[in-house]
């Protein structure tokens, strides 16, 4: 009698372990799928990404040097594709990137929606730069809104910087009829440009946070690595997010 119940009671430990090990398994499981992680490593493209956005984008310039920008259309990794590319276009009052022309003509050729950007002097006339980013940038239907990117004072009084930024978006939104998008990091913006330019779509750079950037004011879209890979391009390149759904983003674009 004492060793049917010894049997017995081990049978019912048996049973109570496999039944735990079920219930652990599918709670990992079902856990799982509602708290998804926001960055998920990518070996292919040698950075972690935020899964919990839709649109993947690139941004470029001469230190990227050659781009096979076919190659850049056809890397597809677990449904990540680069939907679109911020292209280099001007600096300063005439400087020109070295690749802006054969990047916008050959992102445009792999139907990648493109954007240009002019990379911003503050203590320099922002009509004067204006001018230099309208005679270079033909924006065509289907293009992203033009871009000033401003990251460094170069000593400029706050008030002088402010008034050549918005010298330079009051120009360039009269010539293209669109209102362009202000690039920085979180710490610029804040320092600056905070209170004066809230008003304009913003793209944010800001590192090393894993759901989104660290600025009290809205956005539309966040650099959120310096360090990838894409195939066709040789030197890590910038990597972004929209943040928005594929309809949303379409909508941003010139009609």
């Amino acid at each position: 009698m004492a060793k049917r119940k010894k049997k017995k009671r081990a049978y019912t430990y048996i049973k109570l372990f496999f039944a735990l090990t079920i219930v652990a398994a599918l709670a990992w499981y079902f856990t799982s799928l509602i708290f998804k992680p926001n960055f998920v490593h990518y070996p292919a493209f040698g950075i972690d990404i935020p899964v919990n956005y839709k649109v993947h984008g690139i941004d470029v310039s001469k230190h990227q040097k050659n781009i096979s920008w076919e190659d850049v259309k056809q890397m597809n990794v677990n449904n990540i594709k680069i939907s679109f590319a911020f292209i280099k276009a001007t600096e300063g009052y005439g400087n020109v990137d070295e690749q802006f022309r054969r990047n916008w003509l050959f992102a445009k050729k792999q139907a990648i929606a493109r954007g240009a950007y002019h990379f911003f002097i503050a203590p320099k006339s922002g009509k004067l730069q204006a001018q230099n980013f309208i005679e270079t940038v033909q924006l065509q239907k289907g293009d992203l809104p033009p871009v000033l990117d401003i990251e460094q004072a170069y000593g400029a009084p706050i008030a002088v910087l402010q008034q050549h930024v918005a010298d330079w978006l009051n120009a360039v939104e009269k010539e293209y009829g669109i209102k362009p998008i202000i690039y920085t990091n979180v710490d610029f913006y804040n320092r600056y440009l905070s209170g004066k330019f809230d008003d304009y779509p913003l793209w944010v750079a800001h590192y090393l946070v894993k759901d989104k950037p660290r600025i009290q004011r809205s956005w539309i879209f966040w650099q959120h690595n310096e360090s990838g890979h894409v195939n066709g391009i040789g030197p890590y390149v910038d990597f972004n997010v929209f943040k928005g759904d594929s309809a949303a983003f379409e909508l941003l674009k010139i009609k």
